[in-house]
């Protein structure tokens, strides 16, 4: 995977913490910042495609991240893997009735 787009982030200029807050305002703070990044787009994108679970990138949060995964994936997003519901299994030959 390249990765050379990360030189270019406007993240670089910024201590680490800054996006991975533990509150909501710090999520906006880091947004800002994303907001204006030439790399936004491949950052993101990198997040999703190695499941960063944690922080701020590309300008999306955790839950917006796990949002764009599953709509992907084609689950609607009021579904939760925990909750999905899983046809029955057919009888089994053996299965008496």
């Amino acid at each position: 995977m390249d990765t050379s787009w990360m030189v270019q982030g406007r993240c670089r200029e910024l201590p680490p913490e800054v996006f991975f807050p533990s509150d909501g305002v710090g999520v906006e703070v880091a947004r800002h910042y994303c907001a204006e990044c030439p790399v936004k787009g491949q950052c993101l994108e990198y997040a999703l495609e190695n499941h960063i679970e944690h922080g701020v990138w590309g300008g999306a949060s955790e839950r917006e991240r796990r949002r764009i995964a599953r709509s992907r994936r084609g689950v609607p997003a009021h579904v939760s893997g925990a909750l999905a519901v899983r046809p029955a299994a057919a009888p089994s030959a053996t299965t008496r009735r």
